[in-house]
């Protein structure tokens, strides 16, 4: 018990707070209800990977040093997707396959988000998010208008964010509101 205060701080409780605090934000109730998110393996995955964009799109403008935090999180995110397809039963044959799909999924989302919140026009965002989250579902593009601007928003408040926040392992998010429910209303 009194060998943990001599332990090297490495930041790694800080990033298992950060990653579980992303995931926590992806689970909450407003997304699968109020913006019909599907509730299943994709549209979880899809909330996981938003949110941990939300982080990385923050970071991306800090130092080199403080952007190693955006890293950490992301080996974080790797190793959950990973325990998680074994948790599942993929073989530990495939297991690398599929995250090798992950990972691209991963990044390639990021990117197509991150241009998307760099430009002014509001539909770019929502496209990305109706392709994305809904599966092009055309029914589903009110909701993904409104998602991209839950994210807008999002990404602004978290623009207004310390890093040293960050680096306790916080993500401090708004809750969804009753805003966000009215701009769900077809």
């Amino acid at each position: 018990m009194i060998l943990r205060f001599f332990r090297r701080n490495d930041g790694r409780e800080s990033i298992q707070r950060l990653y579980g605090a992303i995931v926590a934000h992806s689970r909450d109730p407003g997304f699968y209800i109020d913006f019909e998110v599907p509730d299943t393996i994709e549209g979880r995955f899809e909330m996981i990977v938003l949110h941990a964009f939300l982080l990385f799109h923050r970071l991306k403008d800090e130092d080199e040093g403080r952007r190693e935090l955006g890293q950490r999180v992301f080996d974080a995110f790797c190793a959950d997707m990973d325990a998680n397809l074994r948790e599942m039963g993929v073989g530990d044959l495939t297991v690398p396959k599929k995250m090798k799909r992950v990972a691209e999924s991963f990044y390639g989302r990021v990117g197509v988000y991150d241009e998307a919140l760099a430009t002014a026009d509001e539909a770019v965002l929502a496209q990305a998010l109706l392709r994305n989250v809904y599966g092009s579902d055309a029914e589903r593009a009110p909701q993904a208008t409104a998602l991209a601007a839950c994210v807008r928003q999002r990404s602004a408040a978290l623009a207004a964010v310390p890093f040293e926040v960050f680096a306790g392992g916080e993500l401090p998010l708004p809750p969804l509101g009753a805003a966000d429910r009215e701009n769900t209303a077809p």
